[in-house]
């Protein structure tokens, strides 16, 4: 199965202050907008809520992928439903998770898992088929800006292998340190979306950035 690389920026890199245009200039180039949610419990920082997340769904009717980086997520499900296209929780937080995926799909979102640096692939095997995507960490969550893991390239391809046998649509993300050096790689591997925030929302010209971030995801590493 072909699939044409996405790029969701992440506004958690963008300037709040002038948010409504930081989206307007990746919104003429990208697929959509990654909401991080961060609850200062599971990761080590706090990002934003409900009355941002919001404003934005108010302001653009882009979609919106929600990525819960926080514990008991089953709690806010309803609401985020209101506003997201998309929800994906983490595998280290949620206990019941065929019952919080199936919930997700009922209200209506996309739904997917997400798996720290350190969590194996072969947990997901028996919700892989009930999936519409999986994001793949490949830095420690928590905070923008850092050293992309290498052994991210690897745990894709094992992923893509394995979906590949029980679900080939599915949606493989990868998130953290992701740029135009090791894109082309992860696509290589089985990646489909990119979640990108520094290397897009810091550039004089983010419109360009995802353009050449999409040319370079389709070459052959």
């Amino acid at each position: 199965m072909i699939f044409l690389p996405k790029i969701y920026p992440s506004i958690l890199a963008a300037n709040f202050i002038t948010l409504g245009t930081e989206i307007d200039k990746v919104l003429k180039n990208a697929d959509g907008i990654h909401l991080d949610i961060m609850d200062g419990v599971f990761v080590p920082n706090i990002s934003f809520g409900f009355p941002i997340i919001e404003s934005i769904r108010k302001y653009t009717d882009a979609y919106l992928d929600a990525h819960l980086m926080i514990v008991e997520p089953d709690r806010y499900l309803e609401k985020f439903a209101m506003y997201v296209n998309s929800i994906t929780v983490h595998y280290e937080t949620v206990i019941h998770l065929h019952r919080t995926v199936t919930w997700i799909k009922k209200l209506g979102c996309d739904a997917g898992v997400s798996l720290n640096p350190h969590t194996p692939i072969f947990m997901l095997e028996e919700i892989l088929p009930f999936l519409d995507k999986v994001l793949i960490m490949s830095v420690n969550p928590g905070f923008t800006g850092q050293q992309f893991i290498e052994s991210t390239f690897e745990k894709v391809k094992k992923l893509r292998q394995l979906a590949n046998k029980i679900n080939p649509k599915l949606d493989i993300m990868v998130d953290g340190g992701v740029n135009k050096d090791n894109i082309g790689k992860l696509a290589s591997a089985g990646a489909t979306t990119f979640i990108i925030g520094a290397s897009i929302f810091h550039k004089e010209d983010p419109y360009v950035e995802i353009k050449e971030l999409k040319e370079a995801a389709k070459s052959i590493d």
